[in-house]
């Protein structure tokens, strides 16, 4: 019996190639289409004319639902390919684990990463779980990472080949479980040769943005997101420098994270940046830019996607998703934590954001920044 393959499909570029090469393959695949809550849609719609002007160029208004506009595109997208694809609701999933993760961990002083989040409880768990009552025994998404298995049956994580797209950053919570029924046909693809094929194939996606783009954030306006949310309420308070010298005033933590330069408003003979922030006294902490740099962190909850170590390891980091992977000793503390010390001091090391382990190409865990 052909096993049958679900993917996810966004509507951008990488899932409707991944799900081409996939069928191509002879794969025998379902789409599975997850709603959030937080899509949003056109004005109009690009293929009715509008009945008023019916020998003009404009188009009608369609005062349709977001999920009638949502059905409409899919439908599309599922005639391209030739397959079918489910669309499933997931916006009560998504706004407990994601979006209210986001929130708390914003107002806590720290910077959340919700797409780490997101894969580990919705791309591959809610879906998932979804898929396999379709029948399917394998997930697979336009992710560009690779996954082998070894001859004791343990899956390895690792980077896709392009390393300018590499996405095993971002999946690095996953565990064995997951990692055994998951594909990924882009991992040994670049970027410009998935362009490439769905040009060729004459793909039309419907999403343009980047998947590292927080998708429920407008205009990635974080700030005036936040204030919206019920309980939310920011409160200005002082900005200070290392020393305790008052040195203004701010409109809310929120608004800032490790790093930061943008928005302190402070004169000063060289620029200032934030240092750290203090929730509990609601001061902001700035100072300058050599500041920034740290020998070592904390790192807890962290996922082991093989056998945890022991003792001192050697490693190589990476702090965020556009950061290079840099050279630590990795001290475990036991208890899914460990003590991260750099080779070379590293700047903003932000609480909150994932730090993922490496071992050449091979993802070996990650976790969250702690301090």
């Amino acid at each position: 019996m052909t096993q049958l393959t679900a993917i996810a499909i966004s509507g951008g570029v990488d899932s409707l190639t991944a799900a081409y090469l996939l069928k191509k393959q002879g794969h025998k695949l379902i789409g599975i289409h997850f709603i959030t809550g937080y899509e949003t849609r056109p004005t109009y719609h690009k293929n009715i004319k509008d009945p008023a002007n019916p020998e003009t160029n404009s188009y009608a208004i369609i005062p349709s639902s977001t999920k009638d506009y949502i059905c409409q595109n899919i439908s599309n997208l599922a005639e391209q390919l030739g397959i079918c694809i489910e669309i499933i609701d997931c916006s009560v999933e998504f706004k407990k684990n994601v979006v209210d993760n986001f929130i708390q961990t914003y107002m806590a002083g720290k910077t959340p990463n919700p797409c780490m989040v997101c894969n580990t409880s919705i791309k591959f768990g809610t879906v998932p779980d979804f898929a396999r009552k379709m029948g399917a025994t394998h997930i697979a998404t336009g992710h560009y990472a690779r996954v082998t298995k070894d001859r004791k049956n343990r899956y390895h994580l690792l980077k896709g080949i392009d390393s300018q797209k590499d996405q095993s950053y971002f999946l690095a919570l996953l565990k064995q479980k997951q990692l055994a029924s998951v594909c990924f046909p882009l991992g040994n693809l670049t970027k410009s040769e998935v362009l490439k094929i769905s040009k060729e194939k004459e793909l039309q996606a419907i999403v343009n943005r980047e998947s590292q783009d927080i998708c429920f954030i407008k205009d990635n306006n974080y700030g005036h997101f936040l204030e919206q949310q019920q309980g939310v309420k920011p409160k200005s308070g002082l900005i200070k420098d290392l020393n305790g010298n008052l040195l203004g005033k701010h409109q809310g933590l929120h608004l800032y994270t490790i790093g930061q330069r943008k928005g302190i408003n402070c004169p000063a003979s060289e620029p200032y940046y934030v240092v750290s922030i203090d929730i509990k006294r609601n001061i902001l902490i700035v100072g300058y830019k050599n500041k920034l740099l740290l020998k070592e962190c904390k790192v807890i909850k962290i996922n082991w996607i093989n056998q945890e170590p022991t003792s001192p390891i050697k490693v190589y980091v990476r702090l965020r998703y556009r950061h290079k992977a840099v050279e630590a000793i990795l001290l475990p503390g036991g208890k899914q934590t460990a003590i991260v010390i750099f080779e070379n001091p590293q700047p903003s090391i932000t609480p909150g954001q994932g730090a993922v382990f490496y071992a050449g190409d091979e993802v070996i865990g990650g976790g969250w920044i702690e301090s």
